[in-house]
């Protein structure tokens, strides 16, 4: 007689600690959504969801590879003309020391590879506090211990270089910058990578430039690109489509490997190991980088438009509002007050959801100074759903906290 198993099949105990905040507070919208209540969505970067449109000249760049018959495997490192693009585009950046790119299944994928092929188990990479919990995820599926280090709420969320050394062993590998930050919205100064960058020269780092928000910047000033301050430095750094050119769900990245030839060239063979391993990122949509990055950028200026004001609101509603303060942000388009309260911030958006049906993410999920309260807002929508769910986010503090 053939038997029956009734033994419990458990998880990976280095799963423990993977957590993704912003998606997991959806079991509680669904409940206030169950109840036949609308739920103003301040939690989810896609700006999709809102009044914001993918480019058509992309979409029909994809739609054309498709009726083409580029529907099989691609390259796994990416398509020629694709990987050119990425070439120009770094070149644009002001990086000058390209010695290889790459092609991923979003930056999420750039971000599992890469740190995959470098760290082994008992090394440790530095990682933003606050940051995107991707990294901790992919870091603690990989069963290696967080190593974080704190930005600097006082300076603007620029990291913290007294704390990025107290953190630095010698089983330190890397080092994580998320420049535009999520969730702050900040941006590194150049003096502030400079002196990353002299860091990483004595401690032999790899940096990890995220920059996926490179072009949704709100201040006059451009973008800075790690890469072009340290073009000696082993650096990838990380970009794609999904923010820039608002197509989060074709899930297409890239990873562009900068520094010394002879220092990068065994990481690198690493990373195509693991690029050849899972066969290849999405192929049809591999026909829109070239398009995107060197035809027409007129989206943008409507883009930035829109959340240079939405970014303004934001600010003008928090520097009004008791028990809560903001930095403004600079670039991106998240936002990440403090907020003077009495219990955890996790509560806090849990009951806000409940009571007030918004939808903010708490600021324990991204990480933050012992002692201190925030919550990310994600200011993508239209003006007056703003102004609505902040109404309903002031109400909710007078009414559950007093004005302090």
């Amino acid at each position: 007689m053939p038997t029956t198993q009734t033994r419990e099949i458990s998880a990976a105990k280095r799963l423990d600690n993977v957590r993704y905040a912003i998606r997991d507070l959806a079991c509680v919208a669904d409940e206030v959504t169950k109840q036949g209540h609308k739920v103003l969505p301040l939690n989810v970067g896609d700006p999709l969801n809102f009044d914001f449109q993918t480019p058509p000249h992309i979409i029909d760049a994809v739609y054309k590879a498709m009726r083409d018959g580029k529907n099989g495997y691609a390259p796994s490192p990416g398509i020629p003309e694709a990987l050119d693009a990425i070439r120009g585009e770094a070149a644009r950046k002001g990086i000058t020391t390209v010695q290889d790119v790459f092609v991923t299944s979003g930056v999420s994928e750039t971000v599992d590879l890469c740190l995959s092929a470098l760290v082994n188990p008992g090394e440790d990479i530095l990682t933003p506090c606050p940051d995107y919990p991707l990294y901790s995820a992919v870091l603690c599926k990989l069963g290696i211990a967080l190593n974080a280090y704190d930005l600097n709420e006082d300076d603007a969320w620029q990291p913290e270089l007294a704390d990025i050394e107290r953190k630095l062993t010698p089983r330190t590998r890397g080092i994580v910058l998320i420049n535009p930050n999520n969730p702050t919205g900040s941006l590194c100064t150049r003096q502030m990578l400079e002196q990353i960058a002299d860091m990483a020269r004595r401690h032999n780092l790899v940096v990890f430039a995220d920059e996926i928000y490179d072009k949704l910047i709100l201040e006059d000033t451009p973008h800075i690109a790690f890469a072009e301050v340290a073009p000696d430095v082993p650096c990838i750094t990380f970009g794609g489509m999904s923010k820039n050119y608002l197509v989060p769900g074709w899930r297409i990245g890239w990873g562009i490997v900068s520094g010394d030839a002879a220092a990068v060239k065994p990481y690198t063979e690493g990373i195509h190991r693991l690029l050849r391993a899972r066969l290849c990122a999405n192929h049809p949509e591999q026909y829109a980088i070239k398009p995107a990055l060197e035809g027409p950028q007129d989206h943008l200026i409507e883009v930035q438009r829109k959340l240079r004001s939405r970014r303004d609101l934001t600010q003008k509603w928090c520097e009004a509002t008791p028990r809560v303060s903001c930095v403004a942000p600079r670039g991106a388009f998240y936002a990440y007050p403090k907020i003077d309260i009495p219990e955890s911030d996790e509560i806090f958006v849990k009951e806000l959801i409940r009571q007030k049906h918004v939808m903010v993410v708490h600021g324990s999920g991204f990480g933050q100074k012992p002692g201190t309260q925030h919550f990310r807002i994600v200011f993508l929508p239209d003006e007056q759903t703003l102004t609505q769910a902040y109404a309903g986010i002031a109400d909710f503090i007078r009414e559950r906290y007093g004005n302090g």
